[in-house]
Parts: C-alpha cells; structure tokens; sequence
C-alpha cells in the first residue's frame, strides 16, 4: 500500500511539472541598429538566467513600434526618437522611452567612389542628389560614374533622421523613387558590390574596407567626421538615440532586460558594438539653418 501511495504521489508530481505553464518568452522588436547589443545581452541572459528573450528587426523602428502597439510585442527597438505622430497613430498606448547610448547616421559610399576622391559631402550637395539633379560623381569631383542611390526604407530610424537632417522635417522630405533598402546588413552589402554607390548607413556598420563613411562639410567648409567625439560634444549634426520603448513603465523580463541594458555590463557591449554609451551623453547639435 506505501508502494502504490508512494507511486501515486511521484505521479501527481510529474504531471504537475508537465501541465504546468512555461515562463512566456520576451518578444523584442525593431531597429536592426540596436539589435546587435540587444541580442547579444538576451543571448547572456538567457544562459546564465534562463530568461528566453526572441529579438526580430521586421520593419525597422517603426515597425517595432507598430509591433509593441499592437500586442506582438513587450518591447520595441527603436533608432529614432517617438513623437506625437506615434502617439496620434496609436492613440491609448503610454510609450516610454528608454536611452540605452547613441549612434551617428552616415552617408556611406563605395570603394571606388572613396578612392576616386569623395571624402565629404554638404547638405545642399546630398538634396541635389535626392531630387535627381546631381547624377554624376564628376559633378562633386569625384570619378565620371553614375551615383547608384540606395534609400534606406521610409520609417527607419535611419531615414527619419537623415531627411530631418536633409529638410528640417522628415514630412518635407519628396518622393523619391529609388531602389530601397532595410537592415543595416542590406545596406552594407548593397552599397559594397555596387559601383558608384550611396546610401544612409549607421556610422557604426562602415567598415572602411568595401563601405566608407563620408564627412559632412558645413557652410563654413569645416568637415565633421562621424565619430564618437564629434558625436559626444554635438559638431556631428546626424545623431539619434538608441532606445527600448515599452507600454508604460516595464515590468518582469522587460524590466531586467532594460535594467540590464544600463548596467557597466550591457553598456560596455554598446560601446564594443561602435556606439556612444549613456556615460558619454551627446551634447546638443547645432541647429540645421
């Protein structure tokens, strides 16, 4: 009768443990900038604290921010900062913003346009190139090929900061009709293979080997490069946040992500993935005229 009491027993508990519910894994969202820490702190925390954390970059910032809106997300990745428009299209939900560093926008070229001696560009430059006036790399100095423009997706944070940068407002901004691109991945790979190239890039994904970073020549003829220094003292003009978004403040795994995110930890692989952490906050840029 023990026996079959004890049977029993361990029985219930081997149900217990099957039937009862696993912990829902955390699903993040968005900007394929801020992916790369985010992923590599859920890859840590999921092994050393178990914690199952899914990153998807489907749609960019924006789409991040649609996803944590609509329920198919706990936390969005964004690289470009919310605005009233987020809030007018998804009127109810109470987004927060969470800083985690900071990264420069570049316009990236291909070697052969590097070599043939485009080093910079000014903002009237690259509004010529956007509206279709300027086709030709020989028109800014550089080798008699055509410019290739990739235009990063509408909605990316890295779009929405360079037309702000290019019109005052990313609204103002034409329509174009240019071959598009989305992850940085995309971007770097396109504008690597293609001869002639252009297109917005995080300053962050330019290798210097097959994708090089331009300076921005100011009315005054000075070149800003986009480097942590001139990012952190405000002189490089096309700087964002880096930002965890989530629906009112967060709670459970969302929490010990973001808490993560911020500790000398999960800043430092921010700053090894090549952008500006918390502890060296951005100073205001200069205002486009």
């Amino acid at each position: 009768m023990l026996l079959k009491r004890n049977l029993l027993l361990a029985t219930c508990a081997a149900l217990s443990l099957v039937v009862q519910p696993a912990l829902a894994a955390l699903r993040v969202n968005g900007s394929t900038t801020v992916n790369p820490v985010v992923s590599e702190a859920a890859e840590w925390l999921r092994a050393e604290r178990g914690m199952e954390i899914f990153v998807d970059t489907q749609g960019g910032s924006s789409g991040g921010i649609a996803a944590l809106a609509d329920g198919r997300a706990d936390v969005g990745m964004s690289s470009r900062p919310l605005g009233p428009a987020d809030s007018e299209r998804f009127p109810g939900i109470r987004f927060e913003s969470h800083g985690l560093g900071f990264d420069a926008v570049a316009l990236v070229v291909s070697k052969d346009v590097w070599e043939g001696g485009v080093r910079a560009i000014s903002r009237a430059e690259m509004r010529e190139i956007y509206e279709g006036r300027t086709r030709n790399w020989k028109q800014l100095g550089g080798p008699d090929r055509r410019i290739a423009f990739f235009n990063k997706e509408p909605g990316r944070g890295t779009w929405e900061v360079f037309a702000k940068w290019l019109y005052g407002d990313s609204s103002k901004a034409p329509l174009v009709s240019y071959p598009e691109v989305g992850a940085n991945r995309e971007v770097r790979n396109k504008v690597g293979a293609t001869r002639g190239a252009l297109s917005q890039l995080s300053a962050a994904w330019a290798d210097g080997k097959t994708v090089f970073a331009l300076g921005l020549r100011g009315d005054d003829g000075q070149v800003v490069r986009p480097t942590r220094e001139a990012l952190a003292d405000g002189r490089y003009p096309l700087a964002r946040p880096l930002l965890m978004v989530t629906n009112g403040p967060p709670s459970g795994s969302a929490a010990e992500l973001i808490e993560f995110l911020l500790s000398p930890r999960g800043q430092a692989m921010v700053e090894r993935h090549g952008y500006l952490p918390l502890h060296q906050p951005v100073a205001e840029a200069s205002p486009s005229p």
